[in-house]
C-alpha cells in the first residue's frame, strides 16, 4: 500500500505527535522525535483496525454538528439538574428504539456517542442488524419528537458529513 507522504495516515500522525507534545509539556528535540516515531508506529501497528470503508467527504460540516452539540450538552444539563435534585415522582424514565439510516458502522459509533454525551441520554444496545438503536431517556415527554431531533441534528449531518 502507497502512502502519502512517506505516512500511513498522516492527518493521524499529526495528531499523535501534536498530543503527545501537550502531554509531555516539553517541547524538545527529543520529545519531538519520540512524538514523530509514535505517529509514524502506532497508525502502522494498528492499520487493521480501521474502518477504511468509512471516508469523511465534508469535514467543514463538522463545525455546525459539534456547536449542535456542545448546545444540546447544556440545555441537557440544565434540564436534568432539576430532575435529578427534584422529586423522584416527577422522573418518566424510559427505552426508546431509534430506527437508523446511517450505512456505515463509524458513523452509527459516532450517533451513539453523540447520543450519551448527552446527561439524560444513554445509548444503551445496537440490534443485530445495525438498522435500531436501544435508547435509555432519563425523562420522556414526547418519543415522536426524541426521535426527530436526533435524526435533524445529529443523523442527517453525520450522513452530509460521511456522505451517505
Amino acid at each position: 500500500m502507497k502512502h502519502r507522504y512517506g505516512l500511513p495516515a498522516p492527518l493521524l500522525s499529526v495528531v499523535l505527535l501534536l498530543t503527545w507534545l501537550l502531554l509531555v509539556n516539553t517541547p524538545s528535540a527529543a520529545q519531538l522525535l519520540l512524538g514523530a516515531v509514535f505517529g509514524w508506529s502506532l497508525p502502522l501497528l494498528l492499520r487493521r483496525f480501521r474502518l477504511h470503508d468509512t471516508r469523511v467527504r465534508h469535514p467543514l460540516l463538522l463545525v455546525p454538528l459539534l456547536l449542535v452539540m456542545i448546545k444540546d450538552i447544556l440545555i441537557a444539563n440544565a434540564r436534568v439538574i432539576p430532575l435529578i435534585l427534584g422529586s423522584n415522582a416527577r422522573l418518566r424514565p424510559a427505552f426508546i428504539e431509534y430506527p437508523l439510516a446511517l450505512p456505515h458502522d463509524f458513523a452509527v459509533s459516532i450517533l451513539a456517542s453523540m447520543v450519551s454525551l448527552a446527561p439524560g441520554t444513554v445509548s444503551a444496545d445496537l440490534s443485530t442488524d445495525r438498522r435500531t438503536l436501544l435508547i435509555h431517556v432519563l425523562h420522556l415527554d414526547d418519543t415522536d419528537a426524541l426521535i426527530g431531533q436526533i435524526r435533524r441534528d445529529y443523523e442527517m449531518p453525520l450522513r452530509r458529513i460521511f456522505g451517505c
